[in-house]
């Protein structure tokens, strides 16, 4: 599957005379997948939406729990991150 869509989340069909065990379980692993992939879309979304947000506050390269810089090797691995190193391993 490149794309998930509508059918990958619909609910699994359980009749057990037209789809066998097997193929039943490769059909609930397609949705898990799919429903995981859907939800990590949306969290990547959400943290580029406040990244976008700290940049027009001037605010974006500050850690949003201490406020201190962001290593820029640290932005530079993913631009959206919100804190420092040292707060996002609960030393902050």
């Amino acid at each position: 599957h490149d794309e998930p869509t509508q059918d990958d989340r619909a609910p699994i069909e359980l009749d057990q005379t037209s789809v066998g065990r097997l193929s039943r379980m490769d059909a609930l692993q397609v949705q898990a997948m799919s429903m995981a992939g859907q939800q990590r879309r949306r969290n990547e979304r959400t943290r580029i939406d406040a990244a976008l947000v700290r940049l027009r506050t001037g605010e974006y390269g500050d850690c949003v729990v201490c406020g201190e810089a962001i290593a820029s090797k640290r932005l530079e691995l993913d631009p959206t991150i919100p804190t420092c190193i040292r707060c996002a391993s609960g030393g902050g």
